[in-house]
Formats: C-alpha cells, structure tokens, sequence
C-alpha cells in the first residue's frame, strides 16, 4: 500500500513532463531542423497559414487533455479514497 502512494506524487510529475515535452518539441524541431508538428506549427505561423495553426494547436491541446484525463484517472486507481462525483 506504501507504494500506491508514493506513485501520486510520480504521476502527477509524469504528466506534467508529457505537456512539457509536446511543448520542447516546437524548439527543438525549429533549431534542429526536424521535420515534424513543431517546425510546422511555426513556419505556420511565420507564413501566416492560419487554418494549418488551429489545427496544430487543436490537436495539441486534445493529446494534453487526454494525459490529464489519464493523471486523474489514474489518481483514482492507485488511492480508493479519491472520488470524483
């Protein structure tokens, strides 16, 4: 049971370092010259292809709300005591 709990703080942390690598990976496409989501989000940008953006940013934001969904999900599996109503 130590463990269940020790893992909360690890999770949380996990999660937070997903978004933070999604985030990375638009700097170092751009300096790295990596093809990828990254560089096209900004020479996106830079050309002023507005479409291209929001559906860079969408699908960004949908792959960030499914790991918080999977955080808190996963909150619930490792301490019964937490419940969401």
């Amino acid at each position: 049971m130590p463990l269940k709990n020790g893992l909360i703080p690890i999770i949380t942390l996990s999660g937070m370092g997903l978004s933070m690598i999604i985030g990375g990976s638009v700097i170092v496409e751009t300096v790295f010259n990596i093809p990828g989501m990254g560089r096209l989000a900004v020479t996106s940008v830079l050309n002023q292809d507005y479409p291209y953006v929001q559906g860079i940013i969408l699908m960004v934001s949908t792959f960030i709300l499914l790991i918080n969904l999977a955080v808190d999900l996963t909150y619930g599996w490792l301490d019964p005591r937490i419940r969401y109503s």
